[in-house]
């Protein structure tokens, strides 16, 4: 695109087609280059491995929530299985549908900016800087703000699509295939996690609100298109739920899906513990912040609509709104949850670049100034990334602890056994490649204190499981604090009575033990005990 002096300057250095295919090359491979090392570590983030422990389940038979719980719906297990048989069944498998995730939110984010009449040098920009932000807040792991962002992007880009089409020259009202697309793509990012709820009805008011306020769509005609979307936006959860219902597992579905959720969003952190972590997500995300407000700052709308630039700035910043709404929602501000913010304020830190490079760049230099600058914002991503792996991080310059404890498992259950991880990472179930010994497989939601999730007594299950002497227990003395200590006392008697020490691995906190059962505990010649889940 040659410089210009305005967000919307058409170019006609190359064809659009060749234009936007280069554009969105140019996405891509710095999304693979900055996300290569994320293949490195076997744990990033331990939600990550409940779902890879949820998909290899569904895989061998064994439905999420009913033979492994969790407290989500069950689409992130889904996509993790899918990821499975497509690459197998590996931590690298789940890394590269996370990459392909990222990639997909970046070309979404350009169609959202080509769609508000913006130049492909800001989609360019917005992808980048999106891609690179990833690396931050835990979201080197395949999480489910990765997962449930290409989604919601394209929802938003189609409703931006359709925003701009009410306020042009030639206003026109939305067309129900826009809407089609959109209640179907919220819907499946509904499935993943429902903090997709606010932006899912701010896409909706961006789709149908310009063309209410240029009166190109009638009242009745958007009531339906409401009621419309809220069924599409449903469709997906209903769908499983008649699976389920028809299997007998209703009631299972409905706990993980909803329930547990509720019940989890009732236990909220104090006011001063939020405070912090929202201080320190920001904190991560300085420069971007410090874009996105020049982008504001610089913002001077024209015009009764204010101009596809006001547009993509005004989209962008009602995001941010929402998703901040769904970050707060659950009440914990754990770090990944602050994955939410990033593609609204890629958009706005790409609008917030570009306007300083039109400010201080002579002519013929805007394009290489922008891109020094989406340089600089990226690196904020990637240098305490790189810190990491280089300083101490596990599997690149030093050994990875999770990897060897897989092995340590593995070797300690022998072929067919199954294992309890009372307070390590749920991933080693599945690098490992043992059964798992209980439904609820995630610590925390056993032995930690996330106890009462569900309508499952949890206290009862743990005490079939020790009761039921599983061949191999994994105990982290490092993370002794995440468990109940009646819990912790109790998987520590079973462990004195009946196991001895197969090997013990050294973790950057301390030690993680892993007990193999005496034979004279297990039963002379007894196979693995036949447990309640998939097999």
């Amino acid at each position: 695109m040659p410089d210009g002096q305005t967000l919307t300057t058409p170019t006609r250095i190359a064809p659009p087609a060749w234009a936007d295919a280069a554009s969105l090359l140019l996405i891509l491979v710095a999304a693979v280059l900055l996300r290569l090392t994320s293949f490195v570590p076997a744990v990033v983030d331990t939600d990550e491995g409940l779902y890879m422990v949820q998909a290899r389940e569904w895989l061998a038979g064994g439905w999420p929530l009913v033979a492994a719980w969790d407290m989500h719906p069950i689409g992130a297990p889904a996509m993790f299985a899918l990821a499975f048989l497509a690459f197998g069944v590996s931590v690298e498998a789940v890394r590269l549908l996370g990459l392909i995730c990222v990639i997909a939110t970046g070309f979404a984010l350009f169609g959202l900016v080509r769609a508000a009449g913006a130049s492909r040098s800001i989609g360019v920009a917005a992808g980048i800087i999106y891609a690179a932000h990833t690396l931050l807040l835990s979201g080197l792991c395949t999480n489910t703000e990765l997962l449930i962002a290409p989604f919601i992007t394209a929802a938003m880009a189609i409703a931006t699509h359709g925003a701009a089409r009410a306020l042009g020259p030639v206003p026109r009202a939305p067309g129900w295939g826009a809407l089609v697309a959109m209640g179907l793509l919220v819907g499946w990012a509904l499935v993943v996690k429902q903090v997709a709820v606010p932006t899912g009805c701010l896409a909706f008011a961006v789709l149908l609100g310009p063309a209410l306020w240029r009166r190109v769509l009638p009242w009745r005609r958007a009531l339906g298109m409401a009621a419309a979307y809220a069924g599409l936006c449903a469709t997906p959860f209903l769908v499983f739920l008649l699976v389920y219902w028809a299997q007998g597992w209703l009631a299972d579905y409905l706990d993980g899906s909803i329930l547990a959720p509720f019940r989890y969003s009732m236990e909220r952190i104090d006011a001063a513990e939020a405070a912090r972590r929202i201080g320190a997500a920001a904190v991560q995300l300085t420069l971007l912040f410090v874009a996105a407000l020049v982008a504001l700052a610089m913002w001077r709308p024209k015009g009764a609509a204010g101009g596809p630039a006001a547009l993509l700035i005004v989209v962008a910043l009602a995001w941010f709104g929402t998703a901040s709404l769904a970050i707060a929602g659950p009440g914990f501000f754990f770090a990944h949850y602050f994955l939410l913010w990033l593609p609204a304020l890629s958009l706005l830190a790409a609008v917030g670049a570009w306007h300083l490079a039109l400010l201080v760049a002579r002519p013929g230099l805007t394009r290489p100034l922008l891109a020094g600058m989406v340089l600089v914002l990226a690196l904020q991503g990637w240098v305490p990334e790189m810190r990491e792996r280089l300083e101490r991080g596990p599997g690149l310059m030093h050994r990875d602890p999770v990897r060897e404890v897989a092995a340590a498992v593995a070797a300690a259950a022998g072929p067919g056994g199954d294992a309890f991880i009372a307070n390590y990472h749920t991933s080693v179930y599945v690098m490992a490649g043992v059964r798992i010994a209980t439904r609820f497989p995630f610590p925390p939601h056993l032995t930690g204190f996330f106890e009462d999730l569900s309508d499952t007594s949890t206290t009862a299950e743990l005490d079939r499981v020790l009761a039921a002497r599983p061949r191999v227990i994994v105990v982290d003395r490092g993370w002794m604090q995440t468990m109940r200590p009646a819990a912790a006392e109790q998987v520590m008697a079973t462990v004195a009575a009946g196991y001895e020490l197969a090997a013990a691995v050294a973790e950057g906190r301390g030690p993680v033990e892993i007990y193999r059962v005496r034979q004279a505990a297990y039963g002379a010649g007894n196979q693995a005990p036949v447990r309640p889940v998939s097999q």
